[in-house]
C-alpha cells in the first residue's frame, strides 16, 4: 500500500488541477463516485480502485498533454478527485494499522 502512495506523490500535475482535486475529494463519496468512473458492480477494494483509476487518469493526462479533442477536463477532474479520495482512505487504514 505504501508504493501506491508514493507513485501518487510522484505525480507532477498542473497545480490547478491537483487544487480542483483536492477542493472536490472533501465531497468525495465512493458510492456514487466509482461506478460512474470505474463502471457498476460490486465496489472494488481502495487499493484496486486506486489502481485503475490511476490507469485511467495516465490516460486522460496524456489526451492533455497532446492536445487530443476527446480530452475532457471535467472527466480529469473527478478521476482526480476519486483518487485522492481513495489515497486518504488508504492512508487513514495504512495509519491505523500502524498505530496498533
Amino acid at each position: 500500500m505504501q508504493d501506491l502512495l508514493t507513485m501518487l506523490n510522484k505525480l507532477h500535475r498542473p497545480r490547478l488541477l491537483m487544487r480542483a482535486a483536492k477542493i472536490g475529494a472533501d465531497e468525495y463519496g465512493r458510492a456514487t463516485h466509482l461506478p460512474r468512473l470505474l463502471g457498476f458492480g460490486v465496489l472494488p477494494r481502495h487499493a484496486t480502485a486506486l489502481l485503475k483509476l490511476i490507469e485511467l487518469e495516465a490516460e486522460l493526462n496524456t489526451q492533455r498533454k497532446s492536445g487530443d479533442a476527446s480530452y475532457s477536463l471535467l472527466r480529469h477532474v473527478d478521476v482526480l478527485i476519486a483518487m485522492v479520495g481513495e489515497a486518504r482512505f488508504l492512508k487513514s487504514a495504512t495509519d491505523l494499522t500502524l498505530a496498533e
